[in-house]
């Protein structure tokens, strides 16, 4: 469906000289003289290579629709993740690249949403929260408590992330996939 540059937004996926790219970042600049452009910083979903682009606002592209099914998780093996369509039970494997860092979060059994293109898996979206447990943090300098500080410790998947003074070896904790960061002690 063709758009506008001006509506291109962060997340989006264009059609552009034959190669599928997801916007990364857009700003639109305007310029003393002329019309206004806008600013596109994109990457090849397939190759990962990155790539700046001037359109002018009026411009159209090229907006791809991608198809988002829900998949579990099943298992991995090496730098492959294997995962089920929840309506079909069909079972498709996708690569840790494809995935990104949010893989070291995935739990047999977790429903994540696989967007794929013409059958082509491009991303896998992982719940916002995961809860672990803390297999090891370091013990609560004297002092410490006074400032906002955090310390290292490490998560029952074996990813080292920081979190408050206060926590605990064998505390279950919240912890966001996106970026690894500590959000809250756990509920339950």
């Amino acid at each position: 469906m063709k758009v506008t540059a001006i509506s291109l937004r962060r997340g989006n996926v264009i059609e552009y000289n034959n190669k599928l790219w997801v916007i990364v970042k857009n700003e639109i600049l305007q310029p003393g003289k002329g019309a206004s452009v806008s600013q596109i910083e994109m990457r090849d979903i397939r190759t990962g290579n990155k790539d700046n682009v001037r359109f002018r606002t009026q411009e159209t592209v090229e907006r791809v629709r991608l198809d988002q099914e829900e998949y579990q998780f099943l298992y991995a093996d090496d730098d492959t993740y294997h995962f089920m369509h929840q309506g079909t039970f069909e079972q498709i494997s996708i690569k840790k690249e494809v995935i990104g860092y949010a893989a070291v979060f995935l739990q047999e059994g977790m429903i994540c949403e696989v967007e794929s293109f013409e059958g082509d898996p491009l991303g896998v979206t992982l719940p916002d929260m995961v809860t672990l447990e803390i297999t090891e943090a370091e013990p609560v300098i004297k002092g410490q408590t006074a400032t906002t500080s955090y310390k290292p410790a490490i998560v029952s998947n074996g990813e080292r992330i920081m979190v408050p003074p206060h926590i605990e070896a064998g505390t279950r904790i919240v912890i966001r996939t996106e970026d690894g960061s500590y959000v809250e002690r756990a509920k339950d």
